[in-house]
């Protein structure tokens, strides 16, 4: 192996062993607030409708 492959394979080692950082857990969402959006949007689109 020459300098390029030796550094290609410890950098690949590296990547390896890092590990994925964790993504902070989100709070769920309500159903009747989900509810109320799509109703609210409901609303807009059919008022946009007179134009």
């Amino acid at each position: 192996m020459d300098r390029f492959d030796h550094a290609f394979t410890a950098l690949g080692q590296r990547i390896n062993g890092l590990t994925p950082p964790e993504r902070p857990a989100s709070a769920p969402v309500a159903l009747a607030s989900l509810i109320d959006r799509v109703n609210a949007a409901k609303r807009l689109y059919q008022q946009g409708v007179r134009r």
